[in-house]
């Protein structure tokens, strides 16, 4: 079952973000966070109107996603940056895919347009995640961001809501990109 997170869920997320704080370069975090400090980041987020979701077997999260605001600036304010993270234990089951699908259909009634993907480099299962919405890899920045003592690349990919939500629906997408 995929539905609005509550502060509650908040130390499972963790329990599914933390890994990735210390094992990988999927996040640039450092410091691992404690429950309080995601149920805050979860109330930030719905705050400000947008969807933060989880994904639920029984009272277990499987994985999260959401979007935040991309950019302060009054122009920006139909774009997002969306993110999604997956327990391991819950990879491989097309998960991420089904938390898009309802992030989209989430943001595509409040007038937002477009989404932005922000990917640490390299990681081909966000890419393919991502391309199969119909995002497309639009920036890539060199060393932009140090980790485990080495410098790593960032990759951003951009979609369109209507796209995606065509893709989901399995009525497929224009090219990634409005006419």
């Amino acid at each position: 079952m995929i539905r609005a997170a509550l502060p509650t869920d908040a130390a499972q997320i963790a329990s599914i973000y933390n890994p990735f704080i210390r094992n990988s370069i999927v996040t640039f975090e450092e410091s691992e966070v404690t429950a309080d400090d995601m149920a805050q980041r979860i109330k930030h987020i719905q705050s400000a109107g947008l969807p933060y979701l989880v994904s639920e077997e029984g009272t277990h999260i499987e994985g999260y996603a959401y979007a935040s605001i991309w950019k302060s600036r009054a122009a920006y304010k139909h774009t997002v940056e969306v993110s999604v993270y997956i327990d391991p234990a819950s990879q491989g089951k097309g998960l991420g895919q089904r938390l898009y699908t309802a992030l989209f259909e989430t943001l595509l009634p409040q007038n937002y347009h477009a989404v932005i993907g922000v990917i640490t480099l390299p990681n081909e299962a966000s890419i393919r995640l991502h391309e199969h919405f119909g995002m497309k890899k639009v920036a890539h920045f060199t060393e932009v961001g140090r980790k485990f003592g080495r410098w790593i690349d960032v990759g951003y990919w951009q979609g369109f809501l209507d796209d995606a939500q065509k893709i989901a629906k399995g009525s497929g997408a224009k090219d990634g990109y409005p006419n």
